[in-house]
């Protein structure tokens, strides 16, 4: 009888250790997850600026070209 309690107590120990160890894990995946998709949203916010000031780099350019050639 001794013996089935003490399986008894090692199962469930065992099974809550397990699924602390599942929870927490699931939690820092989940962390790291929003972290990731801050930096990716922090990356295509600059893409977007470099394209836009990429575009009026090159007006600029024929803005400034255009005055030369009319001098």
């Amino acid at each position: 009888m001794d013996s089935i309690i003490v399986a008894i107590i090692g199962c469930v120990g065992s099974l809550l250790g397990s699924l602390i160890g599942v929870v927490a894990s699931s939690k820092l995946t989940q962390y790291r997850i929003a972290q990731l998709e801050e930096k990716v949203s922090k990356h295509n916010s600059i893409v977007e600026r470099t394209y836009k000031l990429e575009g009026a780099v090159t007006e600029l350019q024929h803005d400034v070209r255009d005055l030369k050639e009319s001098r």
